[in-house]
């Protein structure tokens, strides 16, 4: 005789619904729709246990959720609904706009749960013509543009420093291009450009569009 809680667990139907419901909102990779519903597990077991159910109990049904999940986002991979590649170029793409660097691209899709190989070719192609050397570039830039570095940074004040000012702000140029994760060379190409060329790559990142 199946056990009868308090609290009534999630059903099948119901989590397939919730699937479904963040799908339509969000886009995401199959760790994170897995990732979704076992939370809406996990809160059903809190609330049940705190409803007075038997945690064993409560466990133990949990824990039999957890394949009915499984099925739930395969089936989700096989409708193509969730599709980790698709994911990726269109976070490699985003992220990039933004200023990411790859080094931390690569980190957000690992934490995503994209396999590497995934997250690899996605590095490669996601920014239509540009190569990854390029397309690093550009979103150094972004950041640059961003925090008023090197070629963005203003007139005025490039004007009026002296050399020990000016190489201290390089500096702090530097250390911010670093800690986001781009490398030296990346980072010093950028900071050394004139704002001519510098505009010129930018109308490179918005052409890939």
């Amino acid at each position: 005789m199946p056990l009868s809680f308090t609290c009534p667990p999630p059903q099948r139907s119901t989590l397939r619904e919730a699937a479904l419901a963040h799908l339509a909102r969000f886009g995401t990779t199959r760790q994170g729709l897995e990732q979704v519903l076992l939370r809406r597990v996990a809160r059903w077991a809190q609330k049940a246990q705190r409803a007075g159910d038997c945690a064993e109990a409560v466990a133990e049904h949990a824990a039999e959720l957890r394949p009915v999940v499984t099925g739930i986002v395969d089936d989700m991979v096989r409708l193509g609904a969730v599709d980790d590649a698709v994911f990726a170029r269109s976070r490699v793409r985003r992220l990039v706009r933004s200023g990411r660097s790859g080094r931390a691209v690569d980190a957000h899709l690992a934490a995503k749960g994209v396999a590497s190989t995934v997250r690899d070719e996605a590095l490669e192609t996601a920014v239509g013509t540009l190569g990854p050397a390029e397309r690093e570039v550009c979103a150094a830039l972004v950041l640059a543009r961003k925090r008023r570095l090197g070629p963005f940074a203003p007139a005025d004040m490039m004007d009026h420093e002296d050399e020990a000012a000016a190489m201290a702000a390089r500096h702090r140029a530097l250390g911010v291009l670093a800690r986001a994760g781009f490398a030296r060379d990346v980072a010093q190409r950028v900071l050394d450009m004139q704002a001519e060329e510098a505009e010129a790559w930018m109308d490179r990142l918005r052409a890939e569009s």
